[in-house]
């Protein structure tokens, strides 16, 4: 009497890539399995990947195989790649779930193979995306202005900063988030090139390229010949090239005046300070030069009166609610 040998379940690989990176640009584990596969299927007659792995000579079926036909084109040791396609993904996985769960089924071995990673920063090309549909679909965004949106970019620093301040990480990474919209929404405004006549368009990837390079020209200690040992010397490496490319004729060019008061006095106290100037501060009377003087002492001893200030504006805060509890 002979027993017949149990048949091997064979391969089932689901290969996925990322769509933020293009398609073709697979990893060599992946181009290795898809030439070995018995057979290759795609339910998304569209998927990107399929005019790459044809050119490479790679046959792929169109189809969308139940579970249970799946695990029956595995049998003999076979071994079948799948092209997720995003729709029915998910019905495929359940169903292989459940045969897996019955026990009723010998199941072949189920990979996940990743064809491509993203690369750090990659979910900013999701941002751009979904801001190009809402600058076209959405009827407030569409109609929004540089001048529009001015405000909103001041509200979402402040927030930033409270966030910073408050030490709430949660806080800080959604703050950010809204501060980065603000550049994004911004550069897609520009690169319609819509709200000045003759004004030249410019995108996010403009944007992204003139900081690049300017990082890079005013960073020579890291990305050229010179050294630094210190902060001060990165600063004074900064400032060196920065006045060469503004090519300003006062050391207070570049400086907004829009800024909070002690802010923009501490600023102008720092500018005098690091060109080596003496500059005797304005006499005058009133509240104005008495916190341009405390300004200015404040720079002097490295300490920012802007948040010098609001830290003991929030401790009277938490004085009056401590006050008003106390009276509830």
């Amino acid at each position: 009497m002979t027993t017949e040998a149990p048949v091997a379940p064979g391969r089932i690989v689901l290969l996925t890539a990322s769509h933020r990176v293009a398609p073709g640009l697979l990893s060599w584990p992946a181009w290795q399995t898809l030439h070995a596969a018995d057979r290759v299927l795609c339910a998304d007659e569209g998927h990107p990947q399929l005019p790459y792995l044809r050119e490479a000579g790679i046959g792929v079926e169109i189809t969308a195989p139940t579970a249970q036909e799946l695990v029956d084109a595995c049998v003999g040791s076979r071994t079948v790649v799948v092209l997720p396609s995003g729709e029915g993904d998910q019905a495929l996985t359940d169903g292989l779930a459940r045969l897996a769960g019955s026990g009723r089924v010998q199941m072949p071995d189920l990979e996940l193979l990743p064809g491509s990673y993203d690369l750090p920063g990659a979910r900013l090309l999701d941002l751009v995306q979904v801001m190009d549909r809402i600058r076209l679909e959405c009827p407030w965004s569409s109609q929004q202005t540089h001048k529009g949106l001015a405000k909103y970019g001041i509200e979402e620093a402040y927030e930033l900063v409270e966030a910073i301040e408050d030490g709430d990480r949660d806080e800080l990474r959604e703050e950010l988030g809204d501060v980065l919209l603000q550049v994004v929404f911004h550069a897609r405004i520009a690169e319609e090139g819509r709200e000045e006549d003759g004004a030249e368009p410019f995108s996010v990837d403009d944007v992204a390229g003139t900081i690049v390079e300017k990082l890079i020209h005013r960073h020579p200690h890291v990305f050229g010949g010179e050294s630094a040992e210190t902060p001060d010397d990165v600063k004074e490496h900064w400032l060196r090239t920065k006045a060469i490319e503004k090519q300003r004729d006062s050391v207070t060019d570049g400086v907004p005046l829009g800024q909070p008061g002690l802010a923009l006095a501490a600023k102008l106290a720092g500018r005098v300070r690091t060109a080596g100037l003496t500059v005797p501060l304005p006499a005058g009377e009133g509240i104005g030069y008495e916190l341009l003087a405390l300004a200015a002492r404040a720079e002097a001893s490295g300490t920012d009166p802007e948040a010098a200030l609001r830290a003991a504006a929030r401790a009277y805060r938490d004085a009056i609610r401590a006050v008003e509890r106390h009276a509830g």
